[in-house]
């Protein structure tokens, strides 16, 4: 790849740019907020221009719900020979676009598993996407050209490409990345109504389960709506769960309660630990030869 356009210089376009700039790709960058543009160019992560011919690739890095709107503009103004996107969304984008008329052959979906609580361009790093998994998700129609150059483009920025299907992704992320960030948020909620004798008390793993609550609540409110009914499925499981432990703890909160049901209450309550504990075990950890299962679901 010898030249790439990023459509949006917040966080991942940025990143994404400096990321290419390093391995020497002519980047360009556009944005409709020039602040935001020129604080990505002050980072070194491009120039803020149209490219005088159209580029290898465009990288469209703007939230869902502007992706099929964005893919029919820079289409239609030639940017660049192919395109992909970023959004955390798969489904939604590309049924919009193929609406709108865009030139779906050019056109792959893509989306880099990696990113940070804080946003815009002067957040962005150079090495964000490395080793990180990066989603490709090519239609049906898609020129083998396209896919190359997006699969391309994720290894110049130092990810591992992985292939799947619109929906496929759309399921995987509701349960590994939007439902956490929403029931993070929940819970981050829930320190509105303490006192500030009791968050005193605060210590790391509470900041390790609501840190990512600090992200931009607009665009995940765009994130979970584009993504809406695997999201709600993910939660419905998850609030059965929580009504058999809100019961549970009621019963080991009632002294009166017969010893039958408090036993019951307690295998019920240690039961749903043991499959946190089981859960989180299925993780994948990062090794220096790449992802492998923790030692907990390996039989370590």
């Amino acid at each position: 790849m010898r030249s790439a356009a990023v459509v949006g210089t917040g966080l991942i376009g940025t990143s994404i740019a400096l990321a290419l700039r390093g391995r020497g790709v002519a980047t360009y960058l556009i944005d409709r907020d020039p602040e935001a543009a020129r604080n990505a160019a002050g980072l070194g992560a491009g120039l803020v221009a149209v490219p005088p011919a159209p580029a290898d690739l465009a990288i469209l890095a703007v939230p869902p719900q502007h992706v099929a709107s964005a893919l029919r503009e820079h289409q239609l103004r030639d940017l660049a020979h192919d395109f992909t996107d970023v959004a955390s969304v798969k489904v939604r984008p590309q049924e919009e676009a193929a609406e709108l008329g865009c030139d779906l052959s050019r056109y792959v979906g893509g989306h880099p598993m990696a990113g940070r609580e804080r946003s815009g361009p002067l957040a962005a790093q150079s090495d964000l996407f490395q080793g990180k998994p990066w989603v490709i998700t090519p239609g049906a129609g898609a020129r083998r050209q396209a896919v190359d150059r997006v699969t391309e483009l994720a290894e110049l920025c130092g990810a591992r490409p992985v292939v799947m299907s619109h929906a496929q992704h759309d399921r995987a992320v509701a349960l590994i990345s939007h439902t956490p960030h929403m029931v993070a948020s929940l819970v981050a909620a829930r320190l509105l109504h303490g006192d500030e004798s009791q968050l005193q008390l605060a210590g790391q793993g509470l900041r390790d389960a609501t840190r990512i609550a600090a992200g931009d609540a607009e665009l995940w409110t765009d994130i979970l709506g584009s993504n809406a009914t695997a999201v709600a499925d993910v939660l419905e499981e998850i609030a059965l769960d929580l009504r058999e432990v809100v019961d549970a703890l009621r019963d080991l909160g009632a002294g009166a309660a017969a010893p039958e049901r408090q036993r019951t209450s307690r295998a019920h309550l240690t039961t749903a630990l043991a499959r946190g504990v089981q859960g989180h075990g299925r993780i994948p950890v990062r090794t220096p030869g790449g992802m492998r299962l923790s030692g907990v679901a390996a039989g370590k």
